[in-house]
């Protein structure tokens, strides 16, 4: 697909009545956003990201995603971060309760990355596997038209690789793009991934890509995984947490720590949930929100007469070992996808796969 005609996508998008959500530019940062326009799609900018760092700065191309992961999950709009559950209200007759109407907006995700559709399906095991299913994420879920992007530029904090979840998108996609630009061509080698995706493409102009537009997105994914930023040796790592609650390096992360929930916020993973109970000033009206909670507040852990883990040691050692270690437990996979967020966005730059590696240097020790 010629990368002018992009905007059809768009289009086509639009005219099925779908929400289309995707990257553009706010406030320093790439984050999603609705959009309509191929013009506020984030063309010639990439990101430099580090521990406790994050800069856009022009690239010398117009590619449209060339960059890695923003501050922003897509979790935002599947399991958004305030839901309100009812409403009551004093009537003359008594207390009348009102449940909130279902979302029913059809969601199109533009530029979700493979790191990104293992999140997704990571949540969906949480939320719609068993025997309690979350009805209102199965709808928004059910509902997702989902366009990848393979990524071909790995960001400073990137650890998808050894995590086997990157960077090339294999499922969870109706569309899967590779976003090739050189002196010479700009284009989009496009995979079907379902029939709704083959539907969608039918209706905007492309040709069939040859071998040396197949080999050219192929090089830029291989080089992409060789420029990862970060990695983590997940061998035996939840037995390596499980015998190591007491290992004495968990002082050193809670002298750093500031549990300011950061990583838990602009994890594609984390789910926590609490629930709110508010009134108005007369007395004659209620709500009940459920709002994203992190296990870093003391809130979080908080029984009739105290707090379980009060210490910041307790909680980063909660957050870590339940996302690399019990999460396996309960649900059969691990809770990091390696996008690097929780290294970037930490203000004191704690960073997992050195957390990782330094237990694993004391338990061999």
């Amino acid at each position: 697909m010629a990368h002018e005609d992009f905007q059809q996508l768009l289009d086509v998008l639009l005219s099925r009545d779908y929400l289309v959500v995707g990257p553009t530019i706010k406030d320093g940062a790439i984050v999603y956003d609705e959009i309509s326009l191929i013009s506020e799609l984030p063309s010639g900018y990439t990101d430099e990201q580090d521990g406790g760092k994050y800069r856009l700065k022009k690239r010398d191309d117009n590619a449209l995603f060339g960059y890695a992961v923003g501050p922003h999950s897509w979790k935002k709009y599947l399991h958004p971060p305030i839901t309100t559950l009812w409403k009551a209200n004093r009537t003359e007759n008594g207390i009348k309760i009102e449940e909130e109407q279902e979302d029913t907006k059809k969601y199109a995700f533009i530029g979700v990355r493979s790191c990104e559709l293992h999140a997704i399906a990571v949540q969906d095991n949480v939320f719609m596997e068993g025997q309690y299913v979350e009805p209102s994420y199965k709808l928004r879920r059910e509902n997702a038209f989902i366009i990848a992007v393979n990524c071909t530029q790995a960001g400073g904090t990137c650890f998808c690789a050894s995590m086997n979840t990157g960077p090339k998108a294999t499922f969870g996609f109706d569309i899967a793009l590779t976003e090739v630009v050189n002196k010479r061509r700009r284009y989009f080698l496009v995979e079907v991934g379902t029939d709704a995706g083959a539907h969608v493409l039918s209706q905007i102009h492309y040709e069939y890509a040859g071998d040396e537009e197949k080999n050219s997105a192929e090089r830029l994914i291989t080089r992409t995984e060789s420029q990862m930023g970060r990695e983590m040796d997940t061998t035996d790592i939840k037995d390596l947490l499980y015998r190591n609650y007491e290992n004495p390096h968990w002082d050193d992360v809670a002298n750093r720590c500031l549990t300011c929930a950061n990583c838990t916020m602009v994890c594609p993973t984390c789910f926590c949930t609490t629930v709110e109970d508010t009134t108005d000033l007369t007395g004659n009206h209620a709500e009940r929100t459920r709002k994203w909670d992190s296990c870093f507040t003391m809130d979080f852990s908080y029984i009739h007469g105290g707090t379980i883990r009060s210490s910041a040691k307790s909680r980063y050692r909660q957050w870590m070992t339940h996302k690399l270690a019990t999460w396996i437990d309960q649900f059969g996979t691990s809770g990091c996808v390696g996008c690097g967020r929780c290294i970037t966005w930490c203000p004191v730059a704690i960073d997992i796969t050195q957390e990782v590696r330094a237990i694993r240097q004391s338990d061999n020790n």
